[in-house]
């Protein structure tokens, strides 16, 4: 999915639930604060997203723009309907959100998730998916690992959750240096 798939999803989701404004979560909303990223970031066919002010209007988007739609069939890309609570996202994340408003989007307003604070529900979920795409976010330079590790803290978890992903991120970054990559404002 690029950023005009985005604006597409954008447009279609006002079109059904009648609403303004949307939250995108979900590695497709890189495509806010970096509408031009490298591939790897933008190989899911899925942009997780929901009514800012209507949250039980995901529902419509799922079911008309969803996985299998036509939609989905016609354009090879698709809006999972979403909440708030699919993503465990650190504290503030709401002021650091990032917007697109576009003709693309028709006008309509969506709000993506600022990197680091993807990157810290990515690393939260810990799957083989996330832990790629973690470690692309970190060796592309798009985070620093002292920043994630910085804001661990602010993460809705128990403090011992809130250790084992300190040590993750720390892991990732180890195996990236251990690979030959350097990581952009390292001091290690």
């Amino acid at each position: 999915m690029n950023r005009e798939d985005l604006e597409h999803i954008i447009r279609a989701a006002a079109d059904i639930t009648n609403e303004y404004e949307f939250v995108v979560v979900g590695s497709q909303s890189i495509l806010g604060p970096i509408p031009n990223p490298p591939a790897i970031f933008t190989m899911s066919a899925e942009a997780d997203i929901y009514p800012l002010n209507a949250i039980h209007k995901a529902d419509e988007i799922d079911a008309a723009i969803g996985e299998g739609s036509r939609f989905h069939e016609t354009y090879g890309y698709y809006a999972q309907g979403v909440g708030p609570e699919t993503a465990c996202l650190p504290a503030g994340w709401q002021s650091r959100l990032q917007r697109i408003q576009t003709s693309g989007t028709n006008g309509r307003v969506a709000y993506c998730l600022d990197v680091l604070d993807l990157f810290m529900a990515k690393a939260a979920a810990d799957r083989d998916k996330d832990r790629v795409f973690c470690m692309a976010l970190i060796q592309h330079g798009y985070v620093s690992p002292d920043a994630a590790i910085n804001r661990v803290n602010d993460m809705p978890m128990e403090r011992a959750a809130q250790g084992r992903l300190r040590a993750r991120i720390k892991r990732w970054t180890k195996a990236l240096r251990e690979q030959g990559h350097e990581i952009p404002g390292d001091a290690a």
